[in-house]
């Protein structure tokens, strides 16, 4: 999908975006455990990249403290746009936002970078990966936390459910194929990616297998 083609689309999307995830079952708590992943500490630096509104951000403040600072990068103003109004609303002043693609984050030395349901819209997402991997210091971690088909026995008719509900979530409708496989292989390769030269120190799936949630470290 063009980058064009991702603003339009989450721009039309992004005042209901929000309300639409609080009917997602325990989606507040895969967040808190895509940041626990991290392993935050007080005064640390964390980027969201892929931010959207900001449903990472209170998470992310919690876990830094007022002494951290918290940068949310997005592609859409739209979504930045909400995300501004939970910063302003809450007196956030160490958190900050910033229009950028999450294939080529605009920061350098951070501590941490999490990218939630956003790997799967890089066309390249092991190379989007290891630049994340070059944008935190040595020893620096990254968490995902994404959707994808489930790998249990007996879901075949769950995972046909899932394909029609990425297909019509997708910009431009998934411009055919099978958008929730081609999901699933690009999550595969961001995991590959960050497991590189030291492995991972999460990689768990939940909700029957839907979810996944996988950190690792930086190289030294």
């Amino acid at each position: 999908m063009s980058v064009a083609d991702t603003q339009q689309f989450y721009g039309r999307w992004a005042r209901a975006y929000d309300w639409l995830c609080r009917f997602l079952p325990g989606l507040g708590d895969l967040r808190r455990r895509a940041v626990d992943a991290l392993e935050l500490e007080r005064g640390d630096t964390v980027v969201d990249l892929g931010c959207g509104t900001g449903a990472n951000l209170p998470h992310l403040r919690d876990a830094v403290g007022p002494e951290g600072t918290v940068v949310g990068v997005d592609l859409t103003p739209g979504m930045l746009a909400e995300a501004g109004t939970r910063v302003e609303r809450a007196g956030w002043e160490n958190v900050h936002l910033a229009l950028g693609d999450a294939a080529r984050p605009p920061v350098d030395d951070a501590d941490a970078i999490l990218g939630t349901f956003v790997v799967g819209m890089l066309d390249d997402p092991a190379a989007g990966v290891r630049a994340w991997r070059e944008s935190v210091l040595p020893g620096g971690r990254i968490a995902v936390l994404e959707a994808g088909r489930t790998d249990r026995e007996a879901a075949g008719v769950l995972n046909r459910i899932f394909d029609r509900l990425v297909a019509a979530g997708a910009p431009g409708g998934g411009g055919g194929g099978e958008p929730s496989r081609t999901l699933d292989e690009r999550i595969d390769a961001a995991r590959d990616a960050l497991a590189e030269n030291g492995g991972l120190t999460v990689d768990e799936r939940r909700v029957a297998g839907f979810v996944r949630v996988f950190a690792g470290h930086s190289r030294s």
